[in-house]
């Protein structure tokens, strides 16, 4: 207890050249699972009840966060064939059935409150506060604030950018074997959404139920000893 993880450092340094530089959508997933993974690396090197606890909120939150978006850009795919972020435009005037979820678990990826991701990251950044470790976590609240720039800058040009002319939407979707841009909408957005909202409202509560919090203390404490 009382140290830092130069891995878990490494992790979130090499994640965040990755994703500043990422065109492609399911790579910079990707690239975002080596980030968290780096900070889960920190706070069970942090050790100690609250990082722990952090340690095991975080792994939850971030597997359900984390499988939710890959469906949701597996979905994307099918819809739009490609994979490259500039050539996704404008989903949530065009597409709000893939936009709507994607936003949200991209919310729950950068740690934005009530998610659980929010509530992990801070406890293990104020666990290695308290145990004497301020410039790693500076460090590592530097390095997220990089990862968080580059996340939110791909996810809203894919969003919010102008879309494609209707032209190239019937030939993006004769390439990728669709009938056209109607077809292909129906056949990848309307995919089943209540898994989606179950993962994503999950993520968003666990860190408010008290017997959950209780289930992660002991099993941080015996993980801990």
């Amino acid at each position: 207890m009382g140290c830092c993880s130069p891995q878990g450092l490494g992790s979130l340094t090499v994640a965040a050249l990755l994703i500043l530089r990422q065109r492609d959508y399911k790579r910079m997933l990707a690239y975002s699972s080596i980030e968290h993974m780096g900070l889960i690396a920190i706070g069970a090197a942090v050790g100690g009840p609250l990082a722990m606890a952090a340690v095991l909120l975080h792994v939850l939150g971030h597997g359900l966060a984390k499988a939710t978006v890959f469906v949701v850009a597996g979905r994307v795919l099918a819809a739009e064939g490609t994979t490259q972020i500039d050539d996704v435009r404008g989903l949530l005037a065009r597409r709000p059935r893939l936009a709507v979820p994607l936003v949200a678990g991209m919310a729950a990826l950068l740690g934005f409150p009530p998610f659980a991701l929010f509530f992990s990251e801070v406890a293990i950044v104020v666990a290695g506060w308290r145990a004497g470790l301020g410039v790693a976590m500076g460090a590592v609240l530097v390095l997220l604030l990089v990862l968080f720039a580059g996340l939110a800058r791909a996810t809203g040009a894919m969003v919010l950018g102008a879309g494609t002319d209707p032209a190239q939407e019937v030939a993006v979707a004769v390439a990728s074997g669709h009938g056209g841009p109607d077809e292909a909408d129906h056949g990848a957005a309307t995919g089943p959404t209540a898994p989606l909202a179950i993962a994503l409202g999950t993520t968003a509560v666990v860190g408010f139920l008290v017997p959950v919090g209780t289930v992660l203390a002991q099993a941080a404490a015996a993980v801990a000893r």
